[in-house]
C-alpha cells in the first residue's frame, strides 16, 4: 500500500464547488432522529454524502450492513455503543470510527442524545432521507411519530446498498426476549 497522495488526479466528475451550512442545509425527521444533509451524491459526483445527525438515548439501527459505502462517524456531542462484526465499543466526543462497506454493524445511543457527522463513500443513504423522510420545520429532535413508519423491504434496502442482517442484537438483548 503506498503512503503517498497521488497529486496528478483530476477533479471528479460531476463535483462541484459547493458550502453547505448546518443552520440551513435540508433537515429531515426519520427514525427518531434529525437528519441534517451537509453533502449529497448529486453535490459531489457520487463520491460521497455527509449528515450531521441528533439522535435521542436508545435510538439506532439493528444489524446491518453497507453492500456498497463505507460508513464513518464522527462524534461532536454524546456516547454511542457501537456493534462492529462481533466487537463492542464506545465512541466519544472527538471519535471518529470507520466502518468498511460489507462489515455487520449496528448501533445505539447510550447517552441523553449524540449529535454526529455521518458519511458514506460512495453517497447512498442520503437518498433514502430525501424520499422518506419528512422535511424537518425545526432543527430539533422530532415528536413521537413525526415521520411515517415505512417498511423497508429487501428490494428498498438494496436501491440505497443496505441488508438488515438476521440474528440476536446484543446492544438490544430486552429485545430478544420481546421476539420469543
Amino acid at each position: 500500500m503506498s503512503t503517498t497522495t497521488p497529486n496528478n488526479m483530476p477533479p471528479v466528475p460531476g463535483s462541484e464547488l459547493f458550502i453547505h451550512n448546518v443552520a440551513s442545509a435540508p433537515a429531515y425527521w426519520w427514525l427518531d432522529t434529525l437528519w441534517i444533509i451537509l453533502a449529497e451524491a448529486r453535490h459531489t459526483g457520487g463520491r460521497f454524502s455527509m449528515m450531521e445527525e441528533l439522535a435521542p438515548q436508545d435510538s439506532g439501527p439493528g444489524p446491518h450492513k453497507h453492500t456498497w459505502s463505507d460508513e464513518t462517524f464522527y462524534m461532536l456531542d454524546g456516547e454511542i455503543t457501537f456493534l462492529i462484526g462481533a466487537e463492542i465499543k464506545t465512541a466519544r466526543i472527538g471519535d471518529y470510527l470507520m466502518i468498511p462497506r460489507n462489515t455487520r454493524h449496528a448501533f445505539r445511543v447510550t447517552s441523553k442524545t449524540a449529535r454526529f457527522l455521518n458519511s458514506y463513500t460512495p453517497a447512498s443513504l442520503e437518498a433514502a432521507l430525501v424520499e422518506f423522510a419528512t422535511p424537518a420545520p425545526e432543527r430539533i429532535l422530532p415528536p413521537q411519530n413525526a415521520s411515517p413508519v415505512i417498511k423497508m423491504t429487501p428490494e428498498l434496502l438494496s436501491r440505497y446498498g443496505m441488508d438488515m442482517l438476521p440474528g440476536p442484537d446484543p446492544l438490544r438483548p430486552e429485545m430478544a426476549v420481546l421476539a420469543a
